[in-house]
């Protein structure tokens, strides 16, 4: 792949010179940039499909759709480049793809690099990263948190106008509340380009958010509001006229359909994520590129061939089994029980952390909140604030972050409540460091005679099952933690599946997988299986090591501390963040029991390298690195 000549001639982007001042394309000048908008849709099919083809995933719709108003601002940065901060800014960051083809086109970044796109250790990763990749000028962080900075971007330049990318997704963030009102009121000669094609993950905002107007909430922001038809050239290009040539905050926003032009995905929200293997080939035949669908066919797709010992072949979906097993409790309640007592609120991601099965099974339970998750964990908890009820909330760990204020609040209100938090850690997370679920530990900000807060992350399908049940009826604030992978059920010592048959969870009580003599292994989650492969096969070279798994995070359980407090060595691994885990905790709480082992701990310490499993060997926290620990702290 790294010699192979990329299949679409980029060569032939044109350089089109644009004066904003003259509002109205030359005929010239109109040709060139439709030629650019075909040359990189096609470029941008082509290379986001390599990721479908390679199995870590991507987005073809965001890049693709905002390819007109990019080429148009491309060509402007070149025509007059000390009048404009010359930044793609962009605050929907899975529209990554625009950043390295740019990077690309200008001459940074080889075409031959864009076919690995989101494979590991390439610097190509699902969010662009600020020293990472050649070429990107500006980390975007999560969906919505671009347009406040850009405002300070803008106070940096002053004379300059900035341009700021934005979408119907993005502007449903509270974060671009803020920042609008900040720009009317400073005057801030910031730019939007709003693509509002009526998509999110999960559906259409006109239908799940109904009152929601991108156009009416800027301009009750203050802002100067544009609106135009965004496929039509020459609509777009006098609006970004005006735009530029209108002192202070303008919005122009675009309306277009998702993914215009791709059969299938048009006005679809599956558009959203990458396009099939299936559907670019047939788009880039349709369109002549026939050494591109050549190119598609051959990618195999890699597989993790490492086998893991103390775990089963079968496995499992812990944010999918959050939802079904919740299901399973509600389906217990009485219609009007359940209808009185929980309420569901999803932000956009009810098909990956596992609300989509209830809103299934029960829908009068459910509301779609849209992409707004402080409001949303809020409206949870309050519906939880009377004894008796309770909400339940789930997203992406990573935006636990977000939420840390609400949670305090929630707690303040003795809320009960049930969040589920998806995607933690950094297994198969393709999306990179931005969306690391590592910071979860801050859920747990309350005080020693606070109202009651627990932390759980089930070790395998079976486990979460179990802990969705114990859990479901207790009261305070409950969080479940799971990965974006899936995970193996784990085996006992006669390989019998440990969390089988009548298995229960028990709160607050760690879990002996393995006794062991020279010390133990202290770890939770996804990381259970993998350190569980270490101790099988530490033992097969005469080094007995136990195993625990903390399913409950933040509770110290006395016996088992008793326990591998008088052991050689205690080591925690961990895929969260070394600095705010399981593991800057737990040697405290050894220290205070005046139980001193050899102690160390691994966690997530860098940046991410991109791809799916290769993120725990980056870090140093698959069984390889787990093992080298281990024969360091017994010498």
């Amino acid at each position: 792949m790294t010699t192979t000549q990329f299949p679409i001639n980029l060569g032939a982007y044109q350089r089109v010179t644009l004066d904003p001042s003259v509002n109205t394309l030359t005929d010239e000048q109109r040709a060139a940039l439709k030629a650019n908008i075909e040359l990189c849709r096609d470029a941008i099919v082509f290379f986001t499909a390599t990721g479908a083809a390679r199995g870590v995933g991507g987005h073809t719709g965001g890049p693709y759709d905002t390819v007109p108003e990019v080429m148009i601002l491309d060509a402007l940065f070149h025509s007059q480049p000390d009048n404009f901060v010359p930044i793609f800014f962009d605050e929907a960051g899975h529209r990554v793809g625009t950043q390295y083809l740019m990077a690309t086109l200008n001459g940074d970044l080889p075409a031959e690099q864009l076919m690995r796109y989101r494979e590991a250790h390439q610097r190509l990763p699902g969010h662009p990263e600020l020293g990472l990749t050649p070429g990107v000028k500006f980390s975007s962080g999560r969906l919505g948190h671009m347009w406040p900075y850009v405002n300070g971007v803008a106070l940096a330049n002053p004379g300059k106008t900035v341009f700021c990318l934005g979408s119907d997704g993005s502007q449903q963030e509270g974060n671009d509340a803020e920042a609008a009102r900040l720009a009317v009121a400073q005057h801030i000669n910031v730019k939007l380009l709003i693509d509002d094609n009526d998509v999110t993950i999960a559906g259409h905002p006109s239908q799940y958010l109904g009152g929601y107007s991108v156009k009416k909430t800027l301009e009750g922001h203050g802002l100067k509001v544009l609106e135009c038809n965004g496929e039509d050239i020459d609509a777009l290009y006098a609006n970004i006229c005006e735009a530029i040539n209108t002192p202070g905050p303008v919005a122009v926003i675009l309306k277009r359909p998702m993914c215009p032009g791709i059969e299938g995905l048009e006005g679809s929200n599956h558009g959203h994520d990458v396009i099939s293997v299936d559907g670019a080939l047939k788009y880039l035949e349709a369109k002549g590129h026939t050494a591109a669908v050549e190119i598609l066919k051959s990618i195999p797709k890699p597989k993790n061939e490492y086998q893991f010992l103390g775990s089963s072949d079968k496995m499992g979906s812990n944010r999918n089994v959050f939802g079904e097993a919740v299901v399973e409790v509600l389906s217990g309640l009485d219609e009007e029980t359940r209808k009185s007592s929980v309420l569901v609120v999803d932000s956009d991601l009810e098909g990956s952390c596992g609300l989509a099965q209830i809103r299934k099974a029960h829908p009068e339970i459910f509301i779609s909140g849209g992409i707004q998750e402080r409001g949303n964990l809020s409206a949870a908890a309050g519906f939880g604030m009377a004894k008796g009820k309770q909400g339940i909330f789930a997203t992406f760990s990573a935006f636990l972050e977000m939420c840390v204020s609400e949670i305090t609040m929630a707690r303040l209100n003795y809320s009960n409540l049930l969040c589920h938090f998806s995607h933690a850690g950094i297994d198969d997370m393709a999306d990179n460091t931005c969306h690391f679920g590592i910071n979860n530990m801050f859920a747990d900000n309350g005080l020693d005679d606070g109202y009651e807060t627990r932390l759980y992350f089930p070790a395998d399908a079976n486990q979460m099952r179990a802990v969705v049940k114990a859990v479901f009826h207790d009261p305070g604030l409950r969080f479940i933690f799971s990965t974006r992978s899936k995970v193996p059920m784990l085996l006992d010592t006669a390989g019998n599946e440990l969390f089988g048959g009548d298995y229960t969870f028990t709160p607050g009580k760690d879990e002996l997988v393995r006794e062991g003599s020279a010390g133990y292994i202290v770890t939770f989650g996804d990381s259970v299986y993998r350190a569980l492969d270490a101790v099988e096969r530490l033992k097969q070279e005469g080094i007995e090591v136990g195993l625990v798994n903390k399913s409950t995070l933040n509770v110290v359980d006395e016996e088992m501390m008793a326990k591998i407090g008088k052991a050689p060595f205690v080591l925690v691994t961990e895929a969260f963040n070394r600095r705010t885990g399981l593991g800057s905790r737990f040697g405290s709480w050894l220290l205070e029991r005046g139980y001193t082992p050899k102690f160390a701990y691994l966690g997530t310490h860098e940046e991410g390298c991109g791809g799916l499993w290769e993120q725990y060997p980056h870090q140093g926290i698959d069984p390889v690195g787990i093992m080298a620990k281990v024969k360091e702290l017994v010498g």
